[in-house]
């Protein structure tokens, strides 16, 4: 193959040729991704879509069933890595599975197919205002003192249809509640490991995360108070917002290291949106979300993992407080921050992913698709630590004929 050094204008000719034997091929990708992560330029760019709905659409299936049957978003990922030969995936992006939800009786999910379409994506319902959060305002103490005993006993009853109040009496669809739930999440999460062991025998490809961080600050507000509730909060009782956030700590490196990978090459996840303008400002952001984001990052990393900043939303303003952290600590993801901005102030330390907007792959032709990764990777490739991915999460919008040309063309033209 004839291949060209980034950043020149011809193109490459040909397609890589790749091993025949699988685990040739896993190790050869394994070597490029971790290269890319540690923001070294290895032999071509690593591509590593999030493909969520995309996939089952792809496959051939509704959202409704992917949603449903978690072995058919698996299958669906399987064939999307095996047909589009990427370097690294995410072993299933649907990550809502009817099954869980319904054996828990959670709430706060609208499921494709019961109540919302069958075509449409699950949704998280946040809390819509202070009288319907899950935690109320004068409750910070009790989530303080015992953030456990506080989920089990006041946040379990209150986004769960078969958990009663405490107080009330135990029912039989309580204790099913919590004996069918936890089965239900170790069936579905024991899925991961077989499905990384089959991507890697049957398509070469390497699992892109394993573990899951979110900041404190995010779990808050998504999952206990509410954003509106948390905006409030954050003017009335600053002190307590600031002392939850760090009793949260401890629960969410635990989480973060549980599911690591042991051999310290694949990233930990955190997805970030909370944190950004609109959202927040630059002072309230380093206030109440980075301490506690950072003190995270920076054990991690001491203990020798990366974590993938996967940052949705626009993170301009805020990446000043990144530049802080050890270099490769962290990967960061580019969503809706301007890629080019992000490379000239982050792209010495860290390696960079993403960029390549979803709308493009939505409504773009393919020519536009090939001139903007030609952009993106003669700018923001050139001496490694780059991977190529769609900005945000693909669900079931981008044209296949597009995320083709994006992956063909990096393939053939992001080579060192």
């Amino acid at each position: 193959m004839q291949s060209t050094t980034l950043g020149q204008k011809s193109y490459s000719k040909g397609k890589i040729k790749m091993s025949d034997n699988m685990e040739a091929l896993y190790q050869e990708r394994m070597k490029r991704y971790v290269a890319a992560m540690r923001n070294e330029k290895p032999d071509r760019i690593p591509i590593r879509p999030f493909a969520a709905e995309f996939a089952a659409a792809y496959a051939g299936y509704t959202i409704q069933q992917v949603t449903h049957d978690m072995d058919l978003a698996f299958a669906a990922v399987r064939k999307l890595a095996a047909d589009f030969d990427w370097d690294a995936i995410v072993g299933n992006m649907v990550y809502v599975w009817t099954g869980l939800v319904d054996a828990v009786g959670t709430k706060y999910y609208r499921i494709p197919g019961i109540d919302a379409p069958p075509d449409s994506a699950f949704q998280y319902l946040e809390p819509p205002d202070e009288e319907n959060a899950y935690m109320r305002a004068d409750e910070y103490d009790l989530l303080i003192e015992d953030p456990t005993g506080f989920l089990a006993n006041v946040w379990m009853p209150r986004v769960n249809k078969n958990v009663p109040t405490s107080g009330e009496p135990i029912t039989y669809r309580n204790n099913l509640a919590w004996l069918k739930g936890g089965m239900g999440m170790l069936t579905y999460f024991n899925k991961f490991g077989e499905q990384n062991r089959r991507l890697r025998t049957e398509s070469g490809t390497v699992g892109a995360i394993s573990g899951c961080l979110k900041s404190p600050f995010d779990i808050i507000a998504d999952k206990l108070r509410g954003f509106v509730p948390l905006c409030m909060d954050i003017y009335r009782q600053p002190d307590k917002v600031k002392k939850a956030v760090e009793a949260l700590m401890p629960h969410m490196m635990f989480n973060a290291l549980a599911g690591a990978d042991p051999d310290k090459n694949v990233p930990i996840s955190i997805w970030m949106h909370r944190g950004c303008v609109p959202f927040l400002s630059p002072e309230q952001f380093e206030e109440f979300y980075w301490p506690s984001l950072k003190e995270i990052t920076m054990e991690i990393h001491r203990q020798g993992w990366q974590i993938l900043y996967y940052a949705e939303g626009n993170w301009n303003g805020n990446l000043k407080y990144f530049a802080e952290l050890p270099d490769r600590s962290i990967i960061f993801h580019v969503d809706r921050s301007d890629v080019f901005e992000v490379h000239k102030l982050l792209g010495h330390k860290f390696c960079l992913s993403g960029g390549i907007p979803n709308e493009l792959l939505t409504f773009g032709t393919t020519d536009e698709v090939k001139e903007y990764c030609k952009k993106v990777i003669d700018e923001v490739a050139g001496d490694g630590g780059y991977i190529l991915d769609a900005s945000a999460i693909m669900q079931d919008d981008p044209k296949v004929e597009n995320v083709k040309a994006m992956t063909d063309f990096t393939r053939e033209y992001g080579v060192y």
